[in-house]
């Protein structure tokens, strides 16, 4: 299943790219469904079974980061219907006015969302955002290849015996975020010399680190090309799937708790069957098929209950409250303190 998962997607990125290439943008129809949405991140039969119950088209391209979206998004040059952006980035499209209110009288399968996803800091009520999933993220080892009995620490990611055999996410706030909670400071940190300290050790990190990855780190850590890698939990489950061999921890130190969510750009040409669809993919027998499909946890209650036991009681889908009570959800930074964090990014990046 996960072989045909991986190829299926391959195979999506490739044909929405030269749909895309073909036309310049998006289709302008009104019967056409524009998505952007993180690669491998929907059972795409579902994209499929939407199709043929409501006669609209979807158009679906994939992006790797929250900023590399929000770019393309900012720029006006694609008009998307639908997005799934991260918690600090939702409340970062809601402050620059880029996203509509939700029109919660034509979503009623709404009801469905945990009420620890409701009222979240980063969109109060959830007026612009419809939770979609949730999770950490944490150390992904291959135990053939690393000596730890328990990889408890952020730390083992700056252990010099596996130089060349680390990855980093090429991500600013996630791989930032590592350095400042190994640090003992908050993800959120506003404070110059934190921001510079975490950068200093990242810098100091890059002689051991094989790669900064996002999707295409997986498939070196399913065939043992690296040891460890920062990996989604619910990209962990896929790959530990793939590969008896890894496992994954949630560090001592703490994490990210994050929440990706759907939303409706500004400039949407086509609200209503974004709705339709943020409906369809809440509808309980949806919603399951979907989380059983990516792995990822699933904020649906009515999905959850249905789950297996064994997925219910599995840690690395869903933690038990003391690694929650230790993770920090990331905010949304003034344009003033963004920028020192791309600095310093920019800086970790051109040694």
């Amino acid at each position: 299943m996960k072989l045909k998962k991986i190829i299926s997607l391959a195979l999506t990125v490739v044909m929405s790219s030269t749909l895309l290439v073909g036309c310049g943008k998006s289709k302008k129809s009104a019967q056409v469904l524009n998505i952007y949405n993180v690669g491998d991140y929907i059972d795409e039969d579902l994209i499929t079974k939407f199709e043929e119950e409501t006669g609209i088209d979807v158009v679906y391209e994939t992006y790797d980061t929250n900023e590399a979206m929000y770019q393309k998004l900012k720029s006006g040059s694609t008009k998307y219907d639908l997005i799934f952006p991260s918690d600090y980035m939702v409340e970062k499209l809601i402050s620059e006015d880029l996203v509509s209110p939700i029109d919660y009288s034509k979503i009623p399968n709404y009801k469905y969302i945990m009420k620890d996803f409701r009222n979240p800091a980063y969109d109060p009520g959830n007026k612009y955002s419809v939770p979609y999933m949730w999770g950490t993220f944490g150390i992904l080892y291959n135990k053939t290849m690393v000596d730890e009995k328990d990889v408890d620490s952020w730390d083992v990611l700056w252990n010099k015996k596996y130089a060349g055999n680390i990855q980093m996410l090429d991500s600013v706030r996630d791989t930032m975020g590592i350095s400042l909670i190994r640090l003992g400071y908050s993800i959120n940190t506003q404070k110059t010399s934190e921001i510079e300290e975490a950068k200093n050790e990242l810098i100091k990190q890059l002689p051991l680190v094989q790669a900064y990855v996002n999707d295409d780190g997986k498939d070196r850590l399913v065939v043992g090309d690296a040891a460890m890698g920062i990996v989604y939990n619910g990209d962990a489950l896929v790959l530990m799937d793939e590969n008896p061999d890894l496992a994954y921890s949630v560090p001592k130190e703490g994490t990210n708790r994050w929440v990706d969510a759907m939303c409706i750009p500004k400039i949407a040409e086509n609200k209503d069957y974004a709705q339709m669809f943020i409906n369809f993919m809440l509808d309980p027998d949806n919603a399951l098929q979907n989380v059983e499909y990516i792995e990822y946890s699933t904020p649906n209650q009515a999905a959850f209950d249905m789950l297996d036991d064994e997925t219910k009681n599995n840690p690395t889908a869903y933690p038990d409250q003391e690694v929650l009570d230790k993770s920090d959800v990331f905010l949304n930074l003034p344009p003033k303190v963004l920028k020192i964090y791309e600095d310093a990014w920019t800086e970790i990046k051109s040694q």
